[in-house]
């Protein structure tokens, strides 16, 4: 068996199609491969028999580069979960045909927290019926939530997408005199990484976010409420950013839940912005709104961080590595050897140690008040965010690669 396949999972990100791109030229180039294959719309394109070629197409290296600051993801993606084996070993078993009939001896899988449950129950899998097939996790996430590896691809991008918006909304409100409260929400249920790198926005004349509040520190109503007042006696325009997954000291989340859970079992949230708006409407006589960046934050590949591109292609790379050394049950990780000037190395761990744990921003990143971050937070995340990615454009348009194959 010498091809081998890969596939991506989960939300998207502007760096995925990067480390897809390390995949796939980690496998050209790799004598142990004749063929990489594509499986469309994540694990589920295995089941399906649903693949793409991608030996040939990615030979040029002009469509690997477009591939590389393309956002979201080139092969789709798909929110499955596989169940435990000893529930149903069905698919396993599907899966494992597929790969015997097309003759794959690895497979790279780039997702999340919930991917690297799929690698760990996959490689386990392979290892109980002694199968040849090697097994390897590539990382990805914007939330920056994977333990063991310092950070995540995608995070940098996505921090900079942050960062860039809320000192763009500080140029928007500080035009006017009126009191205001502007609320941005930033994605995070578990972890506040993404939410707290909005820090990064301020600099010697922007002072926003003037609050920032994480999942990690309990909310009180209370004393957003006192903050938000104080503030509000020495400037005029007050920005807070909070994570959607913000909650108080008992542990309810301070946005309404809808009482939905999702294919892995996560609470699905609305609105921690939006109810802060109404809290502040109700108790502060202030102009106020509420923002939420949503997914503009997961692909804002026009503002990619050429760090955090560089890394994704160099962790996908590093995964055809590990295969080609025999290796499986592994995620690709990436250590911070140097700060000043900032180095890192790549490397990998078990995912089995990996998966299904949250990497929560320490405590020593968050001030005592639990209302913004520290300096240790920003020294973290600057030099993830650094550099532009070089996007072509047509038309007055970003020139990304196209996806004909998901379009149905």
């Amino acid at each position: 068996m010498k091809n081998c396949i890969v596939a991506q999972s989960g939300g998207p990100t502007a760096a995925i199609n990067a480390s897809l791109a390390g995949v796939i030229y980690g496998a050209i180039n790799c004598p142990d491969f004749d063929r990489i294959y594509g499986s469309l719309n994540g694990i589920t394109g295995i089941l399906d028999e649903r693949t793409l070629d991608l030996t040939d197409t990615f030979q040029d290296a002009k469509a690997l580069d477009t591939l590389k600051v393309s956002p979201a993801m080139y092969l789709g993606s798909c929110r499955y979960k596989l169940p435990k084996l000893a529930e149903d070993k069905a698919p396993y078993e599907r899966i494992f045909q597929v790969f015997e009939k097309m003759e794959i001896q690895a497979f790279f899988y780039i997702g999340g927290n919930d991917s690297m449950d799929t690698v760990d129950k996959l490689s386990a899998y392979a290892a109980s019926i002694n199968s040849p097939v090697r097994v390897i996790g590539v990382p990805k996430t914007i939330d920056n939530d994977l333990v063991v590896t310092d950070h995540t691809p995608g995070f940098g991008s996505a921090a900079k997408y942050v960062a860039t918006s809320l000192r763009e909304i500080f140029h928007d409100t500080v035009i006017y005199t009126p009191k205001s409260v502007t609320i941005v929400e930033i994605m995070g249920r578990d972890a506040g990484w993404l939410t707290a790198a909005s820090a990064l926005a301020r600099n010697s004349y922007c002072a926003a976010p003037h609050l920032i509040y994480l999942p990690e520190a309990a909310f009180d109503t209370e004393e957003f409420l006192a903050d938000v007042s104080k503030l509000l006696e020495s400037c005029s325009n007050v920005i807070v950013a909070v994570s959607e997954g913000i909650r108080d000291k008992d542990g309810n989340y301070v946005s309404a839940s809808t009482g939905k859970v999702d294919n892995f079992g996560h609470s699905q949230l609305s609105g921690a912005g939006k109810t802060l708006e109404y809290l502040v409407q109700d108790r502060l006589d202030v102009k106020v709104r509420s923002i939420e960046l949503n997914i503009l934050q997961r692909c804002g590949a026009h503002i990619a961080s050429k760090t955090d591109l560089d890394e994704s292609f160099q962790e996908g790379k590093h995964g055809v590595e590990l295969a080609a050394e025999g290796k499986t049950g592994l995620m690709v990780t990436i250590q911070r050897i140097g700060s000043n000037p900032y180095e890192v190395s790549y490397g990998s761990a078990p995912v089995c140690e990996i998966a299904n744990g949250v990497k929560a921003v320490p405590a020593e990143f968050i001030n005592d008040r639990g209302n913004d971050v520290t300096e240790g937070l920003v020294a973290y995340v600057k030099p993830l965010i650094q550099g532009e990615s070089e996007v072509s454009f047509c038309e007055g348009m970003p020139n990304y690669l196209p996806v004909p194959h998901l379009v149905s």
